[in-house]
């Protein structure tokens, strides 16, 4: 072995912390090939850790002592720094379908679509913190499965137009608890955290180089008693996920067929990889020799059982299809008919399922003597080598005045930040202002709020946005988003309103004001719609309503309408022909009318103003009605051909001898006036004491 002393400011050590056992190597990088100098693993000799987590920090720091111990003897100096990686069988992921409606049918934009993005993360963000309310996570990656526009698959949705946009997001997250579990043992052992990696990504960086990313390709890493599995495509890894099954069940399975303990069938599994015949006792003794094949077939249905499982993850963790090809790696990969069987599951040729072994270690040089080139190493070797990319390790920012810790897996933005305080998604985002909402003629309507404006982000005092990559000790500072202000509208803004409609009246055209009923109360056009208001745009008249509106007393008439006799409640549309006369024993002037000339625009707010109407027999002077408006509410003056402010106290209840404070306001129009103002119909009057 060369001389290694001078390697001492180059070495890395690196520490697979396993739920079977600690797996330690030391080496350094030299002309881009990594030389191992040291190797050691040792079991744990209780079960301290479970599925991957540890349960006595304890128990697993002093195994981590006695593997940094035996590694200082062979590399013969004093190791302080370590790298380390959480499991992936620890890793939660989470699949959620969010939908985002948009207020109209619209191109859908880029911002639109990592909007949606984030909803899903959010989304199942907020499904792991209900199941484990007691535990912190940290989202460690996330990927599209699909997206969906107006509810139909399709592969991007920029630049389309919708009226929704939808998606299924699968991400994936780390119990703080984990992340903490390992610092503290691995600190207890008197050694600092160099860097901290995810074990399928230790994995990866060995098994599959980046220029093989670009494929859609899985890896698979059957450990004892999970298998981890990962996806890359387009250059980058997408997913993560698990199943609780691997190499320690199939032991399980000879553990029951041949009745002997843990170790022993352990034994027998490995022999049936080595091909090899073995002997043994069971548990009462009874001497037993077995062959290879009768092994193989003994676990032949759980190798079976787990593959098709491993498949299934591997296709909805890849948006529901099979990959190009699959990489296995760890000891429970290496049984009999494993690959074969996985292939034939995804529908692959078997030959794009391989053992990833020797040949992904070719890079790797190991100095030592008796280290066997192994799926084994491929986790432990990729640790190490993963300080060389310190974009995989956990870093401190500052957000908001708060200190947090994120795991860096180089695409970190503000949002990941802004994540992981629990700051919401819609205060990132330009909020609308409160929408109103209303009936018309029993339709629902409803109008938009505007909106507001987006949050304020600063880095370092810096301008940024939501987007903006984040790196340790950033100073993030955001301020939410601002509503917008809250719909308005008023009854004459409506397209179905108009202020007046005409009426064919013994031959003459008479122009009356249209009705608007706001929960069975009329209102003026200038009305300021509320929530929930049911508003009824009344496009008729009775006949009744007419007449009363002209002063004319149904029972001294004989009325027909087009042509036909009527009666008091038939309806007169815009344009009907409304004909009356006196009974021959009735003496009242039979009354014919002119049509009234328009005093003001037609979209003026209130009923119309009334011109004078003359009898055509005689030009005996007919009194004009006129509606106009008192404190909102609409009042029918009458008997006059001309009316000042003082008039309205003949129809409307205000007394004035009473005095209910100061000062008496009176206003036509918004206009301060005296009782002698001319009033017009569809005039707004207020009258009242301050």
């Amino acid at each position: 072995m060369p001389e290694i002393n001078k390697y001492n400011d180059k070495l890395v050590f690196g520490l697979d912390i396993g739920t079977r056992s600690i797996v330690g190597s030391v080496g350094y990088m030299e002309k881009n090939r990594f030389h191992v100098i040291a190797h050691y693993v040792k079991e744990h000799e209780t079960r301290a850790m479970l599925d991957g987590q540890i349960h006595d920090i304890g128990m697993v720091s002093e195994t981590i002592s006695k593997v940094k111990k035996e590694l200082e003897l062979q590399v013969q100096t004093p190791l302080k720094d370590v790298c380390i990686a959480a499991a992936g069988r620890v890793l939660k992921t989470i699949t959620v379908h969010i939908d985002y409606d948009l207020p109209t049918e619209q191109q859908i934009n880029s911002e639109q679509v990592y909007s949606l993005d984030l909803m899903g993360v959010e989304k199942a963000y907020d499904i792991i913190r209900e199941e484990d309310t007691d535990i912190k996570f940290y989202c460690v990656g996330y990927t599209v499965i699909k997206y969906y526009l107006n509810d139909y698959m399709i592969t991007n949705l920029e630049g389309h137009k919708a009226k929704k946009i939808s998606a299924d997001v699968l991400a994936t997250f780390l119990p703080e608890d984990v992340v903490d579990g390992l610092y503290t043992a691995v600190e207890e052992a008197d050694l600092n955290v160099a860097n901290m990696t995810l074990e399928p990504i230790a994995a990866i960086n060995i098994a599959i180089p980046q220029n093989y990313r670009l494929l859609n390709i899985a890896l698979v890493d059957v450990g004892a008693g999970t298998s981890d599995i990962s996806i890359t495509k387009d250059g980058s890894i997408i997913a993560y996920g698990m199943i609780p099954h691997a190499g320690d069940e199939l032991t399980e399975t000879l553990v029951s067929r041949y009745l002997v303990d843990f170790n022993t069938a352990e034994t027998i599994k490995r022999a049936s990889v080595l091909n090899k015949q073995i002997s043994f006792k069971d548990i009462m003794g009874l001497k037993q020799k077995v062959s290879p094949q009768e092994i193989r077939e003994t676990y032949a249905p759980t190798v079976a059982a787990m593959t098709r499982e491993i498949a299934d993850k591997i296709k909805e963790l890849n948006g529901g299809k099979s990959v190009s090809a699959v990489f296995v790696v760890g000891g429970g990969g290496k049984v009999s008919g494993f690959t074969s069987s996985l292939a034939g599951y995804l529908d692959i040729p078997k030959e794009r399922v391989a053992l990833r072994g020797a040949e992904v270690l070719t890079q790797i040089d190991f100095i030592r003597e008796g280290i066997k080139k192994d799926p084994l190493l491929v986790t432990p070797i990729g640790i190490c080598l993963s300080f060389y990319d310190q974009k995989n390790n956990f870093i401190f920012v500052q957000i908001n005045d708060e200190r947090i810790k994120l795991y860096d897996n180089d695409k970190l933005t503000v949002t990941d930040a802004a994540m992981q305080i629990g700051f919401p998604n819609e205060d990132l985002f330009p909020k609308r202002g409160k929408e109103l909402e209303f009936t018309v003629n029993g339709e629902k309507r409803m109008i938009r709020g505007l909106p507001g404006e987006p949050a304020v982000i600063s880095i370092n005092g810096e301008p940024a946005n939501i987007h903006s990559k984040i790196i340790k000790n950033d100073r993030i500072h955001i301020t939410e988003s601002t509503t917008g202000a809250a719909a308005e509208a008023t009854i004459d803004r409506l397209p179905e309103y108009k202020s007046s409609m005409t009426f064919i009246i013994n031959g003459q055209s008479v122009v009356c004001p249209c009705f608007v009923q706001v929960n069975g109360e009329l209102k003026p056009g200038d009305y300021a719609i509320t929530s929930g208001d049911a508003i009824e745009i009344l496009n008729y008249y009775t006949v009744e309503q007419v007449l009363r509106f002209l002063d004319i007393e149904y029972d001294s008439m004989d009325i027909r309408l087009n042509n036909r006799i009527a009666l008091p409640g038939d309806l007169v549309y815009e344009n009907f022909n409304l004909d009356f006369e006196a009974f021959p024993d009735k003496t009242e002037e039979i009354p014919s009318y002119e049509e009234k000339e328009k005093t003001e625009p037609e979209n003026a707010a209130g009923p119309p103003k009334l011109s004078e109407t003359e009898t055509s027999h005689d030009n005996k002077i007919i009194n004009s009605a006129i509606t106009v408006f008192i404190n909102n509410s609409p009042v029918i003056l009458k008997n006059k051909n001309r009316y000042i402010f003082v008039d309205i106290l003949d129809f409307y209840p205000f007394d004035t001898s009473v005095a209910g404070g100061s000062e008496l306001i009176t206003t036509i129009n918004g206009e301060r006036c005296d009782f002698t103002g001319v009033i017009n119909n569809g005039d707004v009057l207020e009258i009242y004491w301050k």
